[in-house]
């Protein structure tokens, strides 16, 4: 069972405030007893002139007084060494702290870096996403490709200002089809966008996710398409 921190650090209190309390208790019994058998054992059984009474109350009050002056003193040392460790940032160095806390805490890093490392994964594989080790690594291949359509929209309404606006869904072959004589073609008679519908079509309605041929394929396409509508949209501000 875990308890909560506030939960222990009042029970913490609860039991700290219990225990001077019976030490408290039983000090004050002790000193009680005490001082009532040197007052029956005195010849003339009062407190006056009573010298063993006078002893004992004398020593528990040095005894108090010295348990204050303690506690005090160990109150003031913690909050002066509270208030000498910095609030901002700082590196620790191996003046800052005993040669025997700083090779602790080399050794404790060493040990977490190793253990980090060592459970990294290396050989893991994901259908869909880039593997590690990779310049894929962590991408969803998927939504990275799927945010390249926007993109090459906006560019599309700058080399031709009325080309009509993306529809969700809509088919990428015929919604650039007015930017296709733009584009190269293969020794197939495939342009880009060709290539770039297919990626599209396969991440938008396969049930399997993209493999990486098929994102580099797409992302090859875009790249392409984007950089021939930027050509021609410096080439139209020159003019």
């Amino acid at each position: 069972m875990v308890f909560s921190r506030p939960l222990l650090r009042t029970v913490s209190d609860f039991g700290y405030a219990f225990f001077v309390l019976i030490i408290t208790t039983a000090t004050a019994l002790s000193c009680a007893a005490l001082l009532s058998q040197a007052v029956r054992t005195a010849p003339n059984r009062s407190w006056s002139s009573n010298f063993n009474a006078f002893v004992i109350g004398a020593s528990y009050a040095a005894v108090l007084v010295a348990s204050l002056m303690l506690c005090l003193k160990r109150r003031i040392a913690v909050r002066l060494r509270l208030q000498r460790i910095s609030k901002v940032h700082k590196t620790i160095g191996g003046g800052d702290v005993p040669d025997s806390v700083y090779r602790y805490i080399t050794q404790e890093y060493v040990r977490a870096c190793l253990i980090s490392y060592t459970s990294s994964p290396r050989d893991a594989f994901h259908e869909g996403w880039g593997r590690p080790g990779t310049s894929h690594q962590g991408i969803r291949f998927k939504d990275h490709l799927l945010d390249t359509i926007p993109q090459i929209d906006e560019l599309a309404h700058k080399v031709i200002p009325s080309h009509p606006s993306l529809r969700q869904h809509a088919r990428i072959l015929h919604h650039f089809r007015f930017i296709i004589p733009l584009l190269n073609r293969d020794k197939d008679g495939l342009t880009p966008l060709h290539k770039y519908d297919s990626v599209i079509q396969i991440a938008r309605n396969s049930s399997s996710p993209l493999s990486e041929g098929e994102f580099e394929l797409g992302m090859e396409a875009a790249a392409e398409m984007i950089h021939r509508q930027a050509s021609c949209t410096f080439c139209s501000c020159l003019i």
